[in-house]
């Protein structure tokens, strides 16, 4: 996730000045349920998504959940999870609610602390998923078991299924999409959410409602090999620097659409300094190549844009003396709605310009998904809620330049709706990175986000 990644960067946390009451112990259930999460390595290979998932479910049948309504499913090397609580019209279609349990790789090495040791410190917890995805799943899973705890009946079921493999293939997504192709709308914890300045006051409440398709292409150059001692041309390695240089400076045409104007149109008000005039001058001429060259030049703005594609992974060579035979690198790339991934293909061929560079697609979890319906009662919902907290904050229609789960249920006609309830400023944005962290105090303003969502959306 980046939240509103997932990026125009809707990130994640609470202010506590403002934040709901909150029940203590309700409070220091869900920081529990966050810090165990935390503690499963559920990265891709480890084969701890299966556990993770049994200890959510034992959370939820604690509550009164009836063991037989939650089910973990094994696919591929990791597992989903599905977890129904019954409404009282069995006519209606489900409200379902996603995330996904797999995290992204942290090596103890490169962390300051152990990435699978949930720490708190300075009012913070550190932790591998901390953000991305487990703390919307924890703030959940505590909100339907308090729910279930106080004997609440919906109108229709509410469905918690969470993937455990949307940082990779995706497959535990698919088989979920199919399932649940005839839901009523989808809720996604892994998107969407509230950004706030660096002076800590709220700037703009991000619903993601599309966003990228992606794609890694690998590129491959192979070589005889020789002995390092008798150096030849082309050499593998430095073919392939000289083809990663020339795609690090091409930028993709700029494009825009409803959702990444109604963003930046949206959040103009709340914003100051260079990012506000530039935005400005954006929205009034969308050729404005200043205001287009600063705006590319921040991370958080960059992906609502355009295209991107970035090296971030590289492997070459098979001896230290010994000439390279082979060097491979991967190229990510976050597609804007409309361009597909053939044609970036060709572009990224085009720019590589080296016939013996051979640059494929060897396939990924994402698919090509329309922007879901701006339906009203969706709307409605997340304003009451955030406006709980910040009175009269705009909610903004946004586009994910990072792909969700949302993507599989969009694409077989499913609505889907990012919507986080995590607040907090861009500079303590980590999902995966290092010393990945959130705020103690976003958690009472996300379970009472939740809280008001479900029983909204649930009871009609």
């Amino acid at each position: 996730m980046l939240i509103g990644c997932a990026a125009a960067t809707f990130a994640a946390g609470a202010m506590a000045a403002r934040a709901p009451a909150v029940d203590q112990a309700l409070h220091d259930q869900a920081l529990e349920i966050l810090q165990k999460s935390i503690a499963f390595k559920t990265v891709d290979g480890a084969g701890q998504v299966p556990a993770y998932a049994e200890y959510l479910k034992s959370v939820l049948v604690d509550a009164g959940f009836a063991a037989a309504d939650i089910t973990i499913e094994p696919v591929a090397n990791t597992a989903t999870l599905v977890a129904r609580y019954r409404g009282t019209d069995s006519k209606k279609k489900p409200l379902l609610v996603i995330g996904h349990m797999d995290v992204v790789e942290a090596r103890r090495e490169d962390w300051e602390r152990d990435p699978f040791t949930p720490v708190i410190e300075n009012g913070y917890v550190f932790g591998r998923g901390s953000v991305d995805n487990k703390f919307d799943i924890s703030m959940v899973t505590a909100t339907l078991a308090k729910l279930k705890r106080q004997g609440w009946k919906p109108k229709r079921d509410v469905i918690l299924a969470l993937s455990g493999d949307e940082e990779t293939a995706m497959v535990s997504t698919q088989k979920l999409a199919a399932q649940f192709k005839h839901a009523e709308l989808v809720l996604n914890g892994d998107a969407g959410g509230g950004l706030l300045s660096e002076e800590g006051e709220p700037v703009v409440y991000g619903l993601q409602a599309g966003e990228k398709s992606y794609a890694d292409y690998k590129l491959t150059v192979t070589n005889p090999g020789g002995h390092s001692s008798r150096p030849t041309k082309p050499n593998a390695i430095n073919q392939l620097a000289r083809a990663l240089d020339r795609i690090a400076e091409y930028e993709f045409p700029v494009m825009r659409n409803e959702l990444t104007m109604a963003y930046f149109k949206q959040s103009l008000p709340k914003l100051s300094g260079p990012i506000a005039e530039a935005i400005k001058a954006y929205l009034a001429d969308p050729q404005d190549a200043q205001a287009i060259a600063t705006l590319s030049a921040d991370p958080n703005y960059v992906g609502q844009l355009r295209t991107t594609c970035v090296a971030t992974q590289i492997e070459g060579g098979h001896a230290p003396n010994a000439l390279p035979q082979k060097a491979v690198a991967n190229i990510n790339c976050r597609i804007f709605p409309g361009v597909s991934v053939e044609e970036v293909q060709k572009t990224l061929t085009d720019i590589a310009a080296d016939p013996d560079i051979a640059i494929t697609l060897p396939g990924s979890g994402s698919v090509v998904s329309d922007a879901s319906p701006l339906r009203k009662d969706v709307m409605n919902a997340v304003t009451k809620a955030v406006h709980a907290r910040f009175p009269g904050l705009s909610i903004v229609p946004s586009m994910s330049a990072g792909a969700t789960d949302s993507m599989h249920f969009r694409a077989l006609g499913v609505p889907s709706y990012g919507v986080s309830g995590l607040f907090m400023k861009d500079s303590d944005e980590f999902a995966h990175g290092l010393n990945e962290r959130v705020p103690v105090s976003a958690i009472d303003g996300a379970l009472a986000h939740w809280d008001s969502l479900l029983k909204t959306l649930a009871r009609q």
